[in-house]
């Protein structure tokens, strides 16, 4: 016993010296890179309360609207998808940390032997030849995280696992962003169908009329000809939208998560309130942007595989350890008169690679390198995309006032043109030309108003927001709430 006392006390010595050298960390810590962003935005858009922390589509004010997103919220496949991405990162987070600690395990061993009768040392006479061996034995191994590397390796694994999850919430962005574009977009549809059947309706009349007066000899076939060409134009333009309308309800199906059918339709495209701005500086873009932040968690994962990599130039210290118990009977093998105990130590490094190592870390440095261009990139993205959204929200809004103003005026040219050709003052030439004006002007304003909506969505999904935050929290306390049975 003494002698096995001893030979334990030398590996001890070596974890007693691996404990005091641990700290080392190999490789670079993560600083966070500099970003040039300016003060403030090229549009001085006006400043609104702070909506961009809320579900900003209530302001639509269209119950609708706010069911199809949260139906959305629960059936998407590209959020279910994403959420299921963030548990396999976290899967592998917990892998990594688990080099931490000793891996414990057991071994249970059987076996049926037979002794030699004849030799050195033969078995007496009479003595049954076979006989039975039982052994089990509990077992600890663990590698000493001595300059850093599984701590290295902990660090990229929970990197990505925070980058996965702000992947998950920029899909949450885009498909409660894509679901309320694409029904402002159907609404806008809608609205146009309305306006060209009743041009066409009205189209119709009119040919009807000038049927009759052709048959009378009051009007030519020309001017029959012309009514007609008229009518046949907005008849043209119902098939178009029809067929627009139905591919719009099967893109809003899919992020609905279900099969293509009909759409729930609420308040008018005219009746939709438009919300307000969200304020925020280019600087809290890096803040809440979900992209930005994926892509800055990236850059720290790469960061840490560098440390990773260069890990591999140093040495590696394993320890290991094992007790049993040695019975020849089943029944009493745990607790046998033979023991079994061993502690083991054992240091390994590399001396001759030939370029593997340098490769590796060569490659972990391009690889870092690759990341802070991607974030870099990713800010300038995110200014650009903020930058765009707030103009064009900006200068649709103009542009609608002045299509308005056209339709408006086109409206009563039409109607003083008619008035003028019923009293014999002018030609139906005049009133065909403004009614087609009309109708034109009609679709380009409804396509206008569609996009000033749309326009003040891609805003709300440029800057981000904290309402994500919020969707979790309630997702959370529902999930809390069901019973084990549902």
């Amino acid at each position: 016993m003494a002698a096995l006392n001893k030979a334990l006390r030398r590996p001890l010595l070596v974890i007693a010296l691996a404990a005091t050298l641990v700290g080392c960390t190999v490789g670079p810590d993560y600083v966070r890179p500099a970003a040039e962003v300016p003060v403030a935005w090229r549009v001085d858009y006006p400043q609104a309360a702070e909506f961009a922390n809320l579900r900003w589509w209530q302001q639509f004010q269209d119950p609708a609207l706010d069911e199809l997103i949260e139906t959305a919220l629960r059936r998407n496949y590209d959020i279910r998808i994403a959420a299921a991405r963030v548990d396999q990162y976290l899967g592998q987070l917990a892998t990594t940390r688990s080099q931490f600690f000793p891996q414990i395990g057991y071994g249970l061993d059987g076996s049926r032997n037979r002794s030699s009768e004849v030799g050195v040392s033969p078995i007496p006479a009479g003595v049954d030849p076979w006989y039975n061996l039982y052994q089990g034995t509990i077992s600890a191994a663990w590698q000493v995280d001595l300059f850093g590397r599984v701590r290295r390796q902990s660090e990229a694994a929970q990197a990505r696992l925070y980058a996965s999850e702000q992947g998950r919430r920029g899909t949450l962005l885009t498909v409660v962003s894509g679901v309320a574009s694409g029904y402002v977009t159907l609404r806008s549809l809608d609205r146009k169908l309305e306006i060209s059947r009743a041009t066409a309706a009205n189209h119709k009349d009119s040919l009807r009329i000038f049927r009759l007066r052709f048959a009378g000899g009051v009007v030519s076939q020309v001017e029959v000809s012309q009514v007609e060409s008229q009518y046949q134009q907005a008849m043209q333009a119902i098939p178009l939208l029809e067929q627009q309308i139905s591919a719009q309800e099967n893109l809003l199906s899919v992020l609905l998560g279900r099969s293509p059918g009909p759409i729930r339709r609420g308040r008018t495209i005219e009746d939709l309130t438009v919300p307000p701005t969200p304020p925020g500086l280019p600087s809290s873009l890096i803040e809440r942007r979900p992209d930005v932040l994926q892509a800055e968690q990236n850059l720290v994962a790469a960061n840490a595989d560098i440390g990773v990599a260069r890990s591999l130039y140093f040495p590696t210290i394993s320890l290991t350890g094992m007790l049993g118990s040695l019975s020849a009977a089943a029944s009493n093998f745990l607790s046998g008169p033979a023991s079994i105990a061993a502690l083991a130590a054992n240091i390994g490094g590399p001396v001759f690679t030939f370029g593997n190592i340098e490769g590796q870390v060569r490659s972990a440095e391009a690889g870092e390198r690759e990341a802070l261009a991607g974030y870099q990139l990713a800010i300038l993205n995110a200014l650009r995309d903020t930058n765009d959204a707030l103009t064009g929200a900006q200068k649709t809004s103009e542009s609608l006032v002045a299509q308005q103003a056209r339709v408006a005026a086109l409206r009563e040219y039409a109607r003083l043109s008619r008035l003028k050709f019923e009293n014999g003052a002018a030609s139906y030439v005049d009133v065909l030309y403004a009614e087609n004006e009309l109708f034109v002007a009609e679709l380009a304003a409804m396509g206008t108003a569609a996009d000033r909506l749309i326009q003040v969505v891609n805003i709300y999904r440029a800057l981000g927001g904290g309402w994500v935050d919020g969707v979790d929290m309630e997702k959370a306390a529902e999930e809390a709430t069901k019973s084990p049975q549902s």
